[in-house]
Parts: C-alpha cells; sequence; structure tokens
C-alpha cells in the first residue's frame, strides 16, 4: 500500500499546533472509496476479528468515540486510517514501509494460514486493516498510543511493515515495526518536521537510553520530558543474535540493521522523500547539479530536519500532493528535456484513496481543539476541507460515499475532477488551482468565524451545535466550490474531445 506522511512538530508549525499528515494510496490499478465519518463507543465491537488476517483480540470495554476514515465498501475490513479520540489524541495508521531479508528472517511476519491438508487455519498478525480501530479508542496520548501498539505487536504479531503516527497536543511519535513481532518508536522533535515515503524511517536511535527509559514509559501516566525513544524490551538481545547491527562505529543505524535500499526505492520511495524535505528546506541543502548533498537516490536523507520557515497546512498539503513540478521529473513536463520525464513515482499520485492533516491546537478549549482536514482522491486536483473533530456525525456530504458514482458526496466529485482536469490538464490547470485557493481560504474563514462563536459560550451542548453548524456550512462551501469546478474541467475536456469539428451551424 503506497502512502506518504509528514509530521510537524509544535514549534516548527505555524500556530504551535502539532500536524501529522498522510495520503492512503491504493495499490496499482486499484481504487478505495472513502469516508469521514464519526464512530461511537456502543460501535465498538468488545472482540474484534480481522477480516484479513483472523486475528481476533478482546477488546477493552470502555472505548472513546472517535473520527474515523474507512472504506466506504464492505470486503476487506474497516481500515480506518486515520482519526481523533475524545481525548484529543490523533492517529495514522498505517505508512506501509520497508525492511531487508536478514530482519525478516530473524523475526518473520505473522501470515495468516488457511486450513488445508487437514491443518486447520493459523490466524495472522494485525495490519493497516486494523491498528486504528483497535488503538485509538482507548488512548489517552500520543505516547499511550506507542506503548498499546507495542504491547498488540508483541503480543499478536502484524503480517506486513507499518510505521504509524500519534499526537497529542504536546508532542508526536512515530512506531515502526520491525520484522513480526518487534518495534520501536521515536519522539518527534519540537522544532523538527519528518517525511515518510514507504520506507523505514528512523535514521538515529539511542537504543541503551530507548532500554533504560523503559520504567517511564511503561508507566504512561507520569509525564517524561526527556522521553524520546521507545521500543521493544528484548530488541538490544535481538540485534545481537542476529547480527542486525552493520554499523562500524557501534552507532546504531536502524535504516541498515531493519530498512531496505533495493534498487527500487530510488524510484518509488526517496525520490518522494528528497522533493518534500527540498521544498521545505531549499536553501539548507544543495539538492539539485552537480555538486548535490542529496538527491533522489539518497539513501542517506534526513529522517527529520528543522524547516527554515514555519509550516502551514497549506505547505502539508503541497508537498503530499506534487509531481516532481519544477524538476525534469515531472510527468505533465511540456518543455526542455523530457528524458527524464515521469522517472519518479509521484507523491500526487491517482491512485490517491483520500489525504488527512491532523492539527492539534494547544490554544484552543479541548472540545474544538483539533481540525481533522480532509481531502479524496488525487491531490493533485483535490482540496482539503477542514472539521471539527469533536462531534456526534459528519456532514452527508463526506459521509455518505457507497459504491455508486454520485455528485452528491466529496469523495466522487473529488475523483471526477482529478480524472478530466488530468486528461485536460493545460486548460484546466487553472480551473484547479483557483479551486483550490477558494476552498482553502474560505475554509480558514469559516474556521475563524466558528471559533469565535464557541469563545461566547462555555456551554457544552451549544457548543457542540455550533460544531455542528461550522461542518455542515464547510461541507455546503466545499459542494457548491466542488460543482462549479467539475463543470469547468469537463467542459474543458469535453472541448477536446476526438469528433470535434470547428465550423458550426450558425
Amino acid at each position: 500500500m503506497g502512502c506518504t506522511t509528514i509530521l510537524v512538530g509544535k514549534k516548527a508549525s505555524y500556530d504551535g499546533s502539532t500536524m501529522i499528515a498522510r495520503n492512503d494510496d491504493s495499490g496499482s490499478g486499484h481504487y478505495m472509496p472513502k469516508k469521514f465519518v464519526v464512530v461511537h463507543p456502543e460501535e465498538q465491537p468488545r472482540k474484534y476479528k480481522s477480516v484479513i488476517s483472523h486475528v481476533e483480540i478482546d477488546l477493552p470495554d470502555d472505548p472513546m468515540g472517535y473520527t474515523s476514515v474507512p472504506n466506504a465498501v464492505d470486503g476487506e475490513g474497516i481500515w480506518a486510517a486515520s482519526g481523533v479520540n475524545e481525548a484529543n489524541v490523533g492517529m495514522t495508521a498505517t505508512e506501509t514501509i520497508t525492511s531487508n531479508p536478514r530482519a525478516l528472517g530473524a523475526d518473520p511476519l505473522v501470515i495468516y494460514q488457511p486450513a488445508k491438508d487437514g491443518k486447520e487455519e493459523a490466524a495472522g498478525g494485525i495490519g493497516e486493516e486494523d491498528i486504528v480501530s483497535i488503538v485509538l479508542p482507548y488512548i489517552h496520548s500520543a505516547r499511550e498510543g506507542v506503548i498499546r501498539l507495542g504491547s498488540i505487536l508483541e503480543k499478536y504479531g502484524t503480517y506486513e511493515m507499518n510505521g504509524i503516527a500519534f499526537q497529542d497536543q504536546n508532542e508526536i511519535w512515530w512506531l515502526e515495526t520491525i520484522g513480526g513481532h518487534h518495534w520501536m518508536a521515536r519522539k518527534v522533535p519540537d522544532e523538527a518536521y519528518v517525511v515518510m515515503p514507504n520506507q523505514l524511517g528512523i535514521d538515529k536511535f539511542d537504543l541503551e537510553k530507548a532500554l533504560r527509559d523503559q520504567e517511564k514509559y511503561r508507566c504512561p501516566c507520569e509525564e517524561y520530558a526527556d522521553l524520546e525513544y521507545m521500543c521493544s524490551a528484548d530488541l538490544k538481545e535481538f540485534i545481537s543474535k542476529n547480527h542486525l547491527d552493520l554499523s562500524m562505529d557501534g552507532v546504531l543505524n536502524p535504516r541498515d540493521a531493519f530498512g531496505s535500499h533495493d534498487d527500487s526505492d530510488h524510484v518509488y520511495n526517496t525520490p518522494r522523500a528528497w522533493y518534500m524535505l527540498r521544498n521545505l528546506n531549499p536553501k539548507t541543502k544543495i539538492w539539485d547539479g552537480v555538486n548535490a548533498e542529496f538527491t533522489p537516490y539518497s539513501d542517506d536523507l534526513p529522517w527529520c530536519m528543522v524547516p527554515e520557515k514555519k509550516i502551514t497546512v497549506e505547505d502539508a498539503k503541497y508537498v503530499l500532493s506534487p509531481h516532481f513540478q519544477g524538476t525534469p521529473y515531472d510527468p505533465y513536463l511540456s518543455y526542455g528535456d523530457k528524458s527524464m520525464k515521469g522517472a519518479y513515482r509521484s507523491i500526487g499520485v491517482n491512485r490517491t484513496d483520500f489525504l488527512s492533516v491532523i492539527q492539534m491546537r494547544a490554544d484552543h478549549e479541548d472540545d474544538s481543539r483539533a481540525i481533522e482536514w480532509v481531502a479524496f482522491c488525487s491531490n493533485a486536483f483535490n482540496t482539503l476541507l477542514p472539521f471539527y473533530a469533536d462531534v456526534e456525525k459528519t456532514p452527508d456530504y463526506v459521509a455518505n460515499t457507497d459504491k455508486n458514482v454520485s455528485t452528491d458526496n466529496f469523495y466522487w466529485t473529488s475523483r471526477l475532477i482529478a480524472a478530466m482536469a488530468d486528461a485536460s490538464y493545460k486548460s484546466s490547470l487553472f480551473h484547479v488551482e483557483r479551486y483550490q485557493g477558494h476552498v482553502m481560504a474560505k475554509s480558514h474563514a469559516l474556521i475563524a468565524k466558528y471559533d469565535a462563536k464557541l469563545a461566547q459560550t462555555a456551554d457544552k451542548a451549544e457548543r457542540l451545535v455550533i460544531k455542528h453548524e461550522a461542518n455542515e456550512a464547510i461541507a455546503q462551501m466545499a459542494k457548491e466550490e466542488a460543482l462549479a469546478t467539475l463543470e469547468k474541467v469537463l467542459s474543458e475536456l469535453t472541448n477536446q474531445m476526438k469528433n470535434a469539428y470547428s465550423r458550426s451551424d450558425a
């Protein structure tokens, strides 16, 4: 499953919020309709069974409500993907990442084995289908999310390599699985951002500190400002026994120990990280030319960097949307040397199902702290919508997606705009740019308007009504803008039909 992630620490963001954002991309040639909904505590199962791996997990009796971006079509499981719970903890899951044969041989993935030749079926581990649903309703901080997921991984294992982000108003944690049962997690520095392109990404990890601090993070109720690393309790022995540390100086590099550096990475993965870093730190390093310090082929791209300026929601959207514009690798390139055109896998690829940017605003009241920005389909042609996350329901325009193509919902309208604008790129691009600019500006204005209304009352019931009113107003605005844009790109594409003829009857 191809995805791309950016994580923004609170001192690196424009308003002091933590931000976690992720594209959810379908596999090649496959597209999964998505919807944005609220899951209430009574809807949460007490015994969970995975559709893909058949693993069964007993869940606690006290789930919280949470937002979710699940599949809109039955058959493959929930795939909740991204959400915020009642405790204002955000989560995205998962960024599919890579490993190497040594790590996977030392701790094999837990793959479902169907009944065969008289043998009973053997359940597999957990995966992207399951992770949000079995973790998010039960955690009260980002650290607690790491600890809960880590314990589940150790007990049940996983059938794929995963990267998972957790956030609260204070911090962000990034967890990566190692083989079937092991894991490590690192706190995102407050002043930095992280980019992740389907590879095991953590490039520095203080294993000794992580092991020394285990007593701290096994008790998540305590506050420890210096906590930076967490991992499986036996990770040191696992590395030593299986000779996974490849360093010459004894300083563990997790990418070398657990990750991959395949030729395919240099086409599919590293170019995405290179482009994102190049956009947010254009002057910090030399990214292009014969003297480049980092290139699309570099295996040592920084996992995190301090940005040259504070990062906005628009910045997060932009670096999760590009097709290498401004470089020789742009698949839409219409000038200059085109020999490298489309050489690398775009970030804003055609098969993106959705994008979520979770903005945790520390300077707002608990019930209006979390804003979940949502976009559907190819990010090169779509736009984000902001919604208050602490609500009882989401607007039909983002919640009523099903398998049937319809302009009555944001998913299918976004996908129609993308397909038509791509096919008429030169003539439709300015329509898309205006659409994106108008919706983002109006979204900020509407959030500011309803933030002001919320500031006038402390009554929880009144505040809930205001948030629902805000979300509906944003959805209605988006519907009007999207339909207007759809009409424009449809007209542009119609004018390019092969049976067009310049002479008319008039």
